[in-house]
């Protein structure tokens, strides 16, 4: 399908990309800005959620590669989760292509609710590590697929789902468990990436000048993690939280 979007309109959905990318990388909810952006450009619904995950993708790469090189996370010991993230979004990249999500739309005020608010009130969390609640082997085989499943059936919030599981679940330093979750992220990302691809539904054009704003955006953002540690996360989560929720609510 062609498009014929001016140059002012591919500039400011580049601008809003580089601020998504800013965001997703300390906390995740990017798309909050991104997918209403599209959408106001008139890019169609599905074309729109196909053409996110280019632009999303290069970001979470930005962000892991820098996670990385810090030493924050190591993807060698995580590669059952990455496969097991990578299969669940293409499960669901499919099923969302095949059947409307109203079912797990409805879910989605609540889950993200309850993550601001337990991320409020939880005391100092993932300041240290603390207990595992859960087995390193069911996280990889269970939870991770799970979450990748959410991502590639309706995507908001991913990035806070595998940071915040990871904390509460694995007992994880926010930190870590951030770096933990864009690794994971880039692994949804691709794999529902493939199949939109193959479903013809993303605009190339507009998707690589958001890549080029959600890249500048990821790597400030996640160098401000790595300095910033849990007193810059907590907030900007509990921030995107409010965001998301009131614009579920609100519509």
């Amino acid at each position: 399908m062609d498009f014929s979007l001016t140059l002012e309109v591919i500039l400011m959905l580049t601008a809003v990309a580089a601020v998504a990318g800013f965001i997703d990388a300390i906390a995740g909810g990017g798309g909050l800005l991104t997918i209403p952006a599209m959408l106001l450009a008139n890019i169609p619904p599905v074309m729109t959620l196909g053409t996110n995950k280019l632009q999303a993708a290069s970001g979470a790469l930005t962000a892991s590669i820098t996670m990385i090189k810090k030493g924050v996370v190591k993807p060698a010991t995580m590669k059952m989760a990455i496969a097991g993230a990578f299969i669940g979004s293409v499960i669901g990249t499919i099923a969302v292509q095949m059947s409307p999500p109203d079912m797990l739309e409805k879910l989605i005020p609540f889950l993200i609710a309850a993550i601001g608010i337990y991320t409020l009130f939880a005391p100092s969390l993932g300041e240290v590590e603390a207990e595992p609640r859960v087995t390193e082997s069911t996280w990889q085989r269970i939870i991770a697929p799970l979450i990748g499943f959410y991502d590639g059936y309706v995507g908001p919030g991913t990035g806070m789902f595998f940071a915040l599981g990871n904390v509460a679940l694995r007992g994880r330093e926010i930190i870590a468990a951030t770096g933990t979750a864009k690794i994971l992220n880039l692994s949804t990302n691709i794999a529902s990436l493939i199949f939109f691809i193959l479903g013809g539904n993303v605009l190339w054009k507009v998707g690589l000048a958001m890549m080029v704003g959600q890249t500048l955006g990821a790597f400030a953002g996640s160098h401000m993690v790595v300095k910033g540690g849990s007193k810059l996360i907590r907030p900007v989560i509990v921030l995107m939280c409010l965001a998301m929720v009131t614009k579920y609510v609100i519509g």
